[in-house]
C-alpha cells in the first residue's frame, strides 16, 4: 500500500513520526511524499497550544477532501488524538481512526485492522527512518514530564517522565553516525532531568560523556534544560567534551519570582541568573537561548519590567517569546485571564525589541572571529553557502550563516568561516 505521512509539531513529535516510518518500511509498505499518490495518509498531530491545534484541525480537514479524489484511508495520531479522541471521533467521521499515544504499543495491530495490510507491531523497535537532513538527527532521551508547570498540558498528554535506556540511546546514536549523521540533537521535555525518574539522580552528564566518545560524531547539542537542574558538573562536562557544543537552551518563562511561583516553576530569578553566570564563567563563548511568556494571569507592569531587566542582565543570544493563552485542564485555566490581549501584545513587542538590540550587539562582537560552520545548502540566487555554527540550532529560529568559499562544498560539509558583518539574525563571512 502507498502510505503518506504528515508530521506536525515539535522535534519530539518528529521522532515519533520517524519511528512510525520505520515500522511501515519494515512491514514492506511504500512510503510516498505526494498526497495525490497515497492510498492512505497518516497525520501525526500536535495539541500543545491553540495555534498547534488549529493547524492540526485544518490539516485534517484539507486531507479529508482527498477522499473525494481516491484517498482510501485517513488516520490521525499524536497529541491531538490523545487529548481529544472522543470529541474528534464524534465531529470528524471522515477520519477512519484516531489513535491516542497510549495506544502506540499496539500501533501495528491497529493499523493492520484499519488498512487491511499487515503492519508489524514494532513501533519504537524498528530502525527509525530519518526524514530530514541526512547529516542531522534528533535523539529523544525521554518522554513525558514531571514538572507540572501550571500553564502546560504536556503531562496531561504525554504523562509522567520516562527516561529511555542509556544503551538504547547510545546504540541509536552509533547507528546514525555510521549512516553519516554528523550532528546529534538531544531532546526531551526536560533533558536536564534525564534518568531522575529511575533513581533520583541526574544522568545527563554521564550520557554526554558516552555520546562524546562515539567515533565519527562531530556535534552534540542539548535542547530543553530546566534552569534549576544545570549542576556545575554538567557545565564542566559540556566544557570538557570536545564534541558537545556550548549551547544552553534554557526555557525560563519569566523574570518575576511572583509569576514563576504562579507558573509552578522551581527555582527563581536568582537561580536563573546564577546559572547563566556560572555557564559564562566556565564557557565564555557559550550560547544562551530561552523562551518567555508575556501576559500570564495577574502579570503587572512591575512583573513585565522584571522580564525586561532579566533580559538585559543575562543578555541571551537567542530568545523567543509568546503571549499567554489558556489551556483547558491546566491549573492556570482556572485563573482569571485578566491581562488584555492588547497589553499582552505590547509587552511581547517590548520584550522582542529589547532582545533584538542585545542580539545585534552580540552578533557584532563575533565580527572578525572564525568559527566552524556546517553547510546546509547553496543559495540559488547569490551562490553563497548557507549553514549553521554552534550558535544555531537546527529548528530555523536562531538565524544562520551565509558565506563564500573557494572550495566546492556539499551539504553536511564543514568550513572555517571568518565573519565580516551581520544583518538581522544572519552572520556573513568567507572561508579563506
Amino acid at each position: 500500500m502507498k502510505i503518506g505521512v504528515i508530521s506536525l509539531g515539535c522535534a519530539k513529535n518528529l521522532v515519533d513520526t520517524e519511528n512510525l516510518l520505520g515500522m511501515l518500511q519494515q512491514s514492506g509498505q511504500e512510503i510516498v511524499t505526494s498526497p495525490d499518490e497515497a492510498d492512505a495518509i497518516i497525520i501525526n498531530t500536535c495539541g500543545f497550544i491553540e495555534s498547534a491545534k488549529t493547524e492540526a484541525i485544518n490539516t485534517i480537514l484539507d486531507t479529508a477532501d482527498l477522499k473525494e479524489e481516491g484517498l482510501q484511508k485517513l488516520i490521525v495520531m499524536g497529541c491531538l488524538s490523545q487529548r481529544y479522541q472522543k470529541e474528534l471521533e464524534e465531529e470528524m467521521p471522515e477520519v477512519d481512526r484516531f489513535i491516542a499515544i497510549d495506544e502506540y504499543p499496539h500501533l501495528g495491530e491497529i493499523l493492520s485492522k484499519v488498512l487491511g495490510e499487515h503492519i508489524a507491531n514494532t513501533y519504537g523497535k524498528a530502525p527509525r527512518v530519518l526524514s530530514g537532513k541526512p547529516w542531522m538527527a534528533y535523539l529523544k532521551i525521554s518522554d513525558g514530564c514531571d514538572n507540572r508547570c501550571s500553564y502546560c498540558a504536556i503531562p496531561l498528554i504525554r504523562g509522567d517522565m520516562r527516561s529511555f535506556d542509556e544503551d538504547v540511546i547510545l546504540a541509536e546514536a552509533e547507528k546514525f553516525v555510521k549512516q553519516g549523521v554528523k550532528e546529534l540533537n538531544l531532546i526531551a521535555q526536560d533533558s536536564s532531568r534525564y534518568g531522575f525518574d529511575r533513581d533520583g539522580k541526574l544522568h545527563l552528564s554521564s550520557l554526554l560523556k558516552k555520546l562524546n566518545a562515539i567515533e565519527g560524531v562531530k556535534w552534540i547539542r542539548v535542547l530543553y534544560l530546566y534552569p534549576d537542574e544545570i549542576p556545575d558538573d554538567l557545565i564542566i562536562t559540556m566544557k570538557e567534551c570536545e564534541h558537545v557544543l556550548p549551547y544552553f537552551d534554557i526555557p525560563v518563562q519569566h523574570g518575576s519570582d511572583r509569576i514563576l511561583k504562579l507558573m509552578n516553576r522551581r527555582g527563581n530569578r536568582e537561580t536563573i541568573i546564577d546559572r547563566c553566570r556560572m555557564i559564562r564563567s566556565q564557557l565564555p563563548h557559550a550560547v544562551l537561548r530561552t523562551t518567555l511568556i508575556c501576559g500570564f494571569p495577574s502579570e503587572t507592569e512591575e512583573d513585565h519590567e522584571l522580564n525586561l531587566s532579566m533580559i538585559r542582565e543575562i543578555r541571551w543570544d537567542h530568545l523567543g517569546a509568546f503571549t499567554y493563552s489558556r489551556e483547558e485542564d491546566t491549573p492556570s485555566y482556572e485563573m482569571e485571564d485578566d491581562v488584555p490581549q492588547e497589553v499582552k501584545e505590547r509587552r511581547l513587542a517590548e520584550v522582542m525589541k529589547t532582545q533584538r538590540e542585545i542580539a545585534a550587539e552580540l552578533l557584532q562582537e563575533r565580527i572578525g572571529k572564525t568559527e566552524e560552520v556546517m553547510v546546509e545548502k547553496t543559495d540559488a540566487l547569490t551562490g553563497m553557502y548557507v549553514g549553521r555554527s554552534a550558535l544555531h540550532a537546527p529548528d530555523d529560529v536562531d538565524g544562520c550563516v551565509r558565506f563564500r568559499s573557494s572550495r566546492d562544498l556539499q551539504p553536511g560539509d564543514f568550513a572555517n568561516v571568518t565573519y565580516t558583518k551581520s544583518a538581522d539574525h544572519v552572520l556573513i563571512g568567507r572561508e579563506e
